[in-house]
């Protein structure tokens, strides 16, 4: 068991003044098997209503907008939360594949996530599977060999893919990271017929050396029929453990995106991410990364580059 004091600042900012962001945040870790939030506290820059609901996969979502014309917007999410998660390690478990139909036959939301995404690399997928020999292994252990491949076969590696990357882009490319080995495990899970889902979170340090430590991270939950929902992390080759503390779940990383939403007025947008975890032990983790955001059309390229001369033009 373990508890940790967990701030997650995201700071948009902007070239140009804006009018108007409309958004949708997922930032508020709650109650699931084996973690309790004890406290949770978010500030957001110009204080706005934020509408809160929940989603498809009960996930909290968070709907505002900043109507206020600003240069700058942060969303600050302050939590508190215990994890205990050493009863996720499974038992020896003999379910098969053929033990899940029964229980997808009388679920939807098992079946919807039982269908793999729509790539043209598939064949590379179904041939994995069979290298991995799948035919008749204990559902734990297809699970097990498919967190392993990942880990050994794709390089972990910042800064090369973003979050519009697809799953045809890493195969080709072996890079990426926590999101993008997510990725190709639930793409490998659901091809073998096994319901998995992706999980936003964070991975707390621990001196181990763990990839991903104190930043957002990913990973994914499979389901069995006789211990529900079991959690590997294919970025580190482990089962979850008391370090990952977890926001949302979904099909994909769309399902569980932090924050997403947009903007009106003409400008480029920069988004940076701070994370910082703190211990009982008084012991304190911080990191910053610089998310890589999908590139501005050429019209709108044109369009900023014309802004900034006619703004040079009157500095003159």
């Amino acid at each position: 068991m373990a508890v940790f004091k967990i701030v997650h600042i995201t700071k948009y900012q902007y070239n140009w003044p804006i009018k108007e962001s409309i958004n949708e945040i997922r930032l508020f870790p709650h109650n699931f098997d084996n973690q309790d939030v004890l406290q949770h506290q978010l500030l957001i820059t110009n204080n706005p209503d934020v509408q809160i609901s929940k989603d498809y996969y009960g996930n909290r979502v968070g709907n505002f907008d900043n109507l206020e014309v600003h240069e700058e917007m942060t969303i600050e999410s302050r939590m508190l939360v215990r994890v205990n998660h050493s009863l996720k390690i499974p038992e020896i478990d003999t379910a098969t594949v053929q033990d899940l139909e029964k229980e997808k036959g009388k679920s939807i939301a098992l079946l919807r996530l039982s269908y793999p995404e729509t790539i043209t690399k598939q064949k590379k997928i179904i041939a994995i599977l069979k290298k991995i020999n799948c035919v008749g292994k204990p559902i734990i252990e297809i699970a097990q060999q498919c967190n392993y491949y990942v880990f050994k076969t794709f390089i972990y590696t910042k800064g090369i893919t973003n979050i519009e990357t697809t799953i045809d882009e890493i195969l080709e490319i072996k890079k990426g990271v926590c999101q993008d080995f997510a990725h190709i495990l639930l793409q490998l899970l659901r091809t073998a017929g096994i319901p998995a889902r992706y999980v936003s979170g964070y991975i707390c340090p621990n001196e181990n050396g763990l990839r991903g430590e104190g930043a957002t991270h990913a990973w994914v939950e499979f389901y069995s029929p006789t211990q529900g929902w079991l959690g590997l992390d294919p970025t580190n080759n482990i089962w979850t453990m008391d370090n990952h503390v977890k926001l949302s779940v979904g099909r994909n990383f769309n399902d569980c995106t932090p924050v997403k939403g947009t903007f009106k007025g003409l400008s480029k947008q920069t988004l940076s991410v701070c994370v910082s975890i703190g211990y009982e032990d008084g012991r304190q983790f911080e990191e910053i990364n610089d998310v890589k955001l999908q590139e501005v059309s050429i019209e709108e390229q044109k369009q900023l580059n014309y802004k900034e001369q006619q703004q040079q033009q009157q500095q003159q």
